[in-house]
């Protein structure tokens, strides 16, 4: 009897102890590979790796490519039939996928398949048909949300800006004004518009989720997800995601170290004065200025932190072990700034399009 006693008590601290490490795990750092919070740190690979726009004609009109780095020499090349996501193209797939390898010393990247060459600069992706004949030529593009920046209206409260205003009072600042990850605002939230900016790190050795996590909690409740997620599908666990419940209708997700906006229209879910639950909270969410949500039922809430409420609850941004960095968040608690138009694009009824930049060819 005394020796099952003691085999069971073993097995039971056993258990514990895997418990602990996965726990802990679950809250470490995943990442493996170098990380860079500066374009001026990251290297050759950063330079090509991005989103490139033009006209292929032989392939019937405009194409887009975006070029993900998967290691410190490698990258993925993907050509999108129509243009970038949110500008054209309107699959979770792309239309052709390669394998590039990176030439450091000379910042070019090549790749292949049995019908064309790629070539990768800096600021051009060239299309060769495998005798050296030039089907066409994509330029480097750099697109911007047609809300970063955006100033908070009067009535609306900042919760966070650049060297000024901080609710969060547990936030780290970090690159001289920069909110940290892992914090809770002071200011408790119902109904609600948010605005909020975010930059993820680049990370070409890692992968997954250990690479540029966090999540913006609203409510403390509810994960509208943050990764560096450039170039995927586009799913619940990416960025854009409603962590486990909902995917975004696309994957507007833009290169590392590119600063990224989310405008979120939150209505909370409501209790009988008993505490007993009677509708769900319903989300809107654009990203980068497009609708990737739009008037979506959130029947519970994410895991991760907070359970569900009759209460406000606080804005929390996760600590994922990775540095993102957030800027420019503010909130609108007036029931005229969200409850008409809940599914409208903008405040004017306009559809939003990013704003682009081309990168000169310097050669």
């Amino acid at each position: 009897m005394v020796l099952s006693q003691r085999f069971f008590a073993r097995r039971a601290i056993l258990v514990c102890s895997w418990l602990c490490m996965l726990l802990l795990l679950s809250h470490t750092n995943l990442s493996a590979g170098e990380t860079y919070t500066s374009p001026e740190d990251a290297g050759a690979l950063f330079k090509v790796q991005g989103e490139y726009l033009g006209v292929i004609e032989a392939w019937g009109g405009n194409w887009g490519a975006q070029v993900i780095a998967t290691s410190d020499k490698t990258l993925e090349v993907h050509l999108l039939e129509g243009g970038l996501p949110g500008e054209g193209f309107e699959d979770r797939d792309p239309t052709r996928k390669f394998t590039a390898s990176l030439d450091a010393a000379s910042e070019k990247a090549t790749a292949k398949d049995d019908t064309v060459t790629i070539m990768i600069k800096p600021d051009t992706l060239g299309v060769f048909l495998l005798d050296g004949k030039l089907l066409g030529t994509l330029t480097k593009v750099i697109r911007e949300s047609s809300t970063l920046g955006a100033k908070c209206p009067e009535g609306s409260k900042v919760l966070f800006e650049e060297n000024g205003e901080n609710t969060f009072a547990d936030g780290k600042i970090v690159e001289g004004g920069l909110l940290s990850v892992g914090c809770t605002s002071s200011e408790l939230l119902a109904d609600h518009t948010l605005h909020i900016e975010f930059r993820t790190p680049f990370q070409p050795s890692d992968s997954g989720q250990g690479r540029g996590n966090s999540g913006v909690y609203v409510q403390g409740r509810y994960e509208v997800q943050v990764l560096d997620s450039f170039g995927l599908r586009g799913e619940n666990n990416e960025c854009g995601g409603i962590y486990t419940i909902a995917t975004p209708k696309v994957n507007m997700c833009y290169p590392p170290l590119s600063w990224q906006t989310y405008d979120i229209v939150f209505q909370a879910a409501k209790y009988t004065p008993a505490g007993q639950k009677m509708t769900n909270a319903r989300i809107t969410v654009r990203h980068n200025g497009i609708l990737i949500h739009d008037d979506v039922e959130l029947p519970k809430g994410t895991p991760g932190k907070d359970p569900e409420s009759e209460k406000p609850g606080s804005l929390y941004l996760q600590d994922h072990g990775n540095p993102v960095a957030f800027r420019n968040i503010w909130v609108n608690t007036n029931p005229n700034s969200f409850s008409s138009s809940k599914s409208a694009p903008d405040a004017n009824g306009a559809k939003p399009r990013p704003k682009l930049s081309v990168k000169p060819d310097t050669e």
